[in-house]
């Protein structure tokens, strides 16, 4: 049975009001806002053992309508890597190791490989993806338990493209991965949906980021923005879709950090779902583009 949120998982404050109520493919979805920062997140929502079978194999039965990959889904991961490798270049080049967190098809792992020259590894909790990605000869596990029974180590690079708003607790996720699976000297690699310009409240999103709550989780987590960008690629030219940030560990601050909150969020919602419609209306072609055709 799905389960309230308490608390806030950004602040801890323990009030919130509605912020938007949907059925998404025949599932009711209720997102609330914090009182308290100005995060948005989904109440009540699945509990983590839901959530567990849900990746497995209903997740992609909900969002492509089969469990395996489509041709539409890949062609996308693939142009989707080439942006997310060439927005990292910009600040790292040498990459030894490389986790990806929600590897899905191993795209992504296989395109920093071919620029970087890194060792990949992958998570994939998605059964018919995880077996994909394996076929390609990818090491991929099928959660951060079974990467900790192999014995990987810690990592130079994680990235989590699209998979951070799935998280029930993203502060508590992201200094278990500092802590544990990334180097000090390492990079973490993260793109979520805008709530500003993307759509957001689906069933299998627990939280919906801005730019300004998404850093405060960063530095709240023991990371420092590195590098960040608002866009929409790889499927529009002019909607800001996405939210691509990379950080890495905060060494040697011993203050105790203080969430500052967001206001008008709200507004800026309805400013940017505006925004979205109207680019929509007057440049249809480059406001949506054309799905990536799959590269081999």
């Amino acid at each position: 049975m799905p389960e309230d949120m308490k608390y806030c998982p950004l602040c801890g404050n323990s009030t919130s009001r509605p912020f938007d109520q949907r059925k998404f493919r025949n599932q009711f979805v209720a997102n609330r806002i914090c009182l308290g920062c100005g995060l948005v997140y989904q109440s009540p929502h699945m509990t983590d053992t839901e959530l567990e079978g849900f990746y497995e194999v209903e997740y992609r039965q909900m969002y492509q309508g089969e469990e395996g990959p489509t041709v539409k889904d890949l062609g996308v991961q693939c142009e989707r890597a080439r942006v997310l490798e060439a927005f990292t270049e910009q600040y790292a080049n040498n990459i030894d190791r490389h986790l990806d967190i929600g590897c899905s098809s191993g795209y992504l792992l296989q395109h920093f490989q071919s620029v970087f020259g890194s060792q990949p590894v992958g998570v994939e909790p998605g059964k018919a993806y995880r077996a994909y990605a394996r076929e390609k000869g990818l090491i991929v596990y099928d959660s951060l338990g079974e990467l900790d029974k192999a014995g990987e180590g810690r990592f130079g690079l994680i990235s989590m493209a699209h998979v951070l708003e799935h998280v029930l607790d993203p502060v508590e996720y992201l200094k278990n991965l500092r802590a544990k699976y990334l180097r000090d000297d390492g990079w973490l690699l993260i793109e979520i949906p805008n709530l500003y310009g993307h759509e957001c409240f689906e069933a299998a999103h627990m939280v919906s980021f801005s730019s300004h709550t998404l850093k405060q989780v960063i530095r709240k987590a023991g990371f420092k923005q590195v590098g960040k960008k608002v866009h929409g690629r790889p499927r529009s030219q002019l909607i800001p879709l996405y939210i691509t940030m990379l950080v890495c560990p905060l060494i040697g601050d011993s203050k105790v950090f203080q969430v500052r909150p967001e206001k008008n969020v709200r507004i800026k919602r309805r400013l940017g779902m505006f925004r979205r419609k109207m680019l929509t209306r007057l440049w249809p072609v480059k406001a949506w583009l054309p799905y990536p055709k799959q590269v081999n």
